[in-house]
């Protein structure tokens, strides 16, 4: 059994959940179990804290605890189980997201979220981390006008998180470069500013250099 762990990273609107199931569907098309998941939440429990954190107000400690808690969870109780099974799992966000919209754009310091993720991810069979994270590129201000066309023509409500400035935005996407930077072999850049259909051959032109048949 082969099984892989491959995370979706990317500010709201940048279009990594447009992705997610045709990557989904080009494993599955090779053969593989894929199991689809997401952060906040994955699990009931972390689907109970998603809820909280998208809701509620809180200070921006409290917000990263919860998130980190949820993760252990996700971790524990679906991700682990998955990847033994031999199965494809494919995550829409994971600590990276922590890192961008917690550490920075909330300002938690990063030997704090450091911490935390060692906590998080460690377990007695090992460290869980993605092998593979294609990060969804996209200018903040872009992002918002994506965002804002979305709500309007799904007569969706911004959460929490979705209401912040732009300039939180920034920082988020500031945090993911740096973490890209630091992790070249993991963290894959997708231009997200161009079309549907152009950012889709770049993540399959990432997917046969990273998975060939």
């Amino acid at each position: 059994m082969s099984s892989r762990f491959i995370s979706f990273e990317g500010i709201d609107g940048a279009g990594k959940s447009t992705h997610i199931a045709a990557v989904a569907a080009w494993f599955e098309q090779r053969g593989d179990t894929v199991e689809l998941t997401r952060e906040p939440g994955g699990t009931p429990l972390a689907e109970t804290l998603r809820g909280l954190v998208l809701s509620q107000p809180m200070d921006a400690m409290t917000e990263v605890l919860l998130m980190f808690a949820g993760r252990r969870d996700h971790i524990v109780q679906r991700i682990q189980p998955a990847l033994a099974q031999g199965k494809t799992v494919l995550c829409d966000r994971f600590t990276d997201s922590s890192f961008a919209y917690q550490g920075g754009g909330r300002g938690i310091p990063e030997p704090q979220l450091n911490t935390l993720a060692d906590w998080a991810q460690r377990t007695p069979d090992g460290w869980v981390e993605p092998e593979l994270t294609l990060w969804f590129d996209l200018p903040a201000a872009q992002a918002a006008t994506r965002r804002a066309g979305r709500e309007q023509q799904a007569g969706e409500t911004a959460d929490r998180i979705e209401t912040q400035e732009l300039v939180f935005f920034e920082r988020a996407r500031e945090a993911f470069a740096r973490r890209a930077a630091a992790n070249p072999a993991r963290i894959e850049r997708i231009d997200a500013s161009l079309s549907v259909e152009a950012v889709w051959q770049q993540v399959l032109a990432v997917l046969v250099r990273r998975y060939p048949a």
